[in-house]
């Protein structure tokens, strides 16, 4: 077994930033291609990948008969490209250019029979627009940091997995928003959202409906680096001052405003997956209550199904936790 340190190491912003510049274009270029080729799903589920043992994938993209996958691999440092008709491509993940990079991707699929145009522009990154096929300057891959990184992506999926199975109404998958460059997760009240005057055609299919989102992403110097998130759209009055848990958690109004919990602030807890739990937990009760969801039909326990050879109920140690009464 991993030690914790091993399972949550340490993440300095400072000390991979270059690489994880890199490393958000490389994953946009594969996103891009999964957007042009994927049939549209509701809040865009359709476009982001998913995270695996060894990295993150773009799950099967249909194309003509058949479909492709790619994978990204962070153990092995390589980008995997398979297709349905048994070919297989793998591309060395390192340190060069963008530009290059992109040149080899694209390369690489019109060598499967993959014929995909994709406007190369990278989104949401507002400080630098240079076009993938021209960007030179973006060429740093450490491949120790971005180990690091896929780590703490690993404990924090698997997390936001076990606290999906507190709700049973309308929830997005746990999946990696290749835009943002963070793992989400995301509630739905069941009710429309107000539409937002001057809204892109993304925020409009994105927050159509009323939600309650929490994730990780790598931060900023604002965030002191990589941190959890938890926000609701729209924000019932009194959220943003409502009693949250841990006491390390605190509300950013300097342009986020969401909920912040700080990645070192985890795993240097005792116990990091009952910390981040009562994190996301918390921050969904009170969006939840104040926001009138109806929280009796959205949530109900899950348990394990009984043992297939003894045909008994789990031991109590493996049920998921009861949940608070709404």
């Amino acid at each position: 077994m991993d030690t914790r340190e091993a399972a949550w190491p340490e993440l300095p912003l400072e000390a991979w930033r270059d690489s994880q510049a890199t490393l958000h274009r490389y994953t946009q270029i594969l996103g891009k291609v999964k957007l042009a080729l994927t049939p549209p799903q509701n809040h865009w589920w359709n476009v982001t990948f998913r995270v695996t043992a060894r990295g993150l994938t773009t799950g099967l993209i249909p194309y003509g008969s058949g479909g492709f996958e790619v994978d990204f691999d962070f153990l092995g440092h390589e980008l995997l490209f398979r297709t349905s008709g048994g070919e297989t491509r793998v591309l060395g993940l390192e340190s060069r250019p963008v530009a290059e990079f992109y040149r080899d991707v694209m390369a690489t699929l019109r060598s499967l029979g993959v014929e995909v145009r994709i406007w190369d522009v990278p989104v949401e990154i507002p400080d630098d627009t240079t076009r993938f096929s021209e960007d030179r300057h973006h060429a740093t891959y450490q491949p120790e940091y971005v180990q690091r990184w896929f780590q703490a992506l690993l404990q924090s999926s698997l997390i936001l997995e076990e606290f999906r199975t507190r709700f049973t109404g309308k929830c997005s998958p746990v999946h990696f928003f290749w835009g943002g460059f963070d793992l989400a997760v995301t509630r739905f009240s069941g009710r429309p959202a107000p539409e937002r005057p001057g809204a892109d055609i993304i925020t409009r299919e994105s927050y159509c409906d009323e939600v309650c989102s929490a994730g990780f992403w790598p931060g900023t110097p604002e965030t002191n680096g990589a941190a959890f998130y938890s926000y609701a759209a729209p924000e019932p009055e009194g959220f943003s001052t409502a009693s949250v848990r841990p006491a390390a958690a605190r509300y950013d109004k300097g342009g986020f405003n969401e909920y912040l919990l700080t990645y070192d602030d985890v795993r240097r807890a005792g116990n990091p997956r009952a910390f981040l739990l009562d994190f996301f937990q918390s921050t969904y009760d009170a969006c939840a209550d104040l926001g009138g969801w109806d929280r009796a039909a959205l949530e109900r326990p899950l348990y394990l199904p009984e043992h297939p050879r003894e045909g008994r109920a789990p031991e109590a140690s493996t049920m998921l936790p009861e949940q608070p009464s709404p």
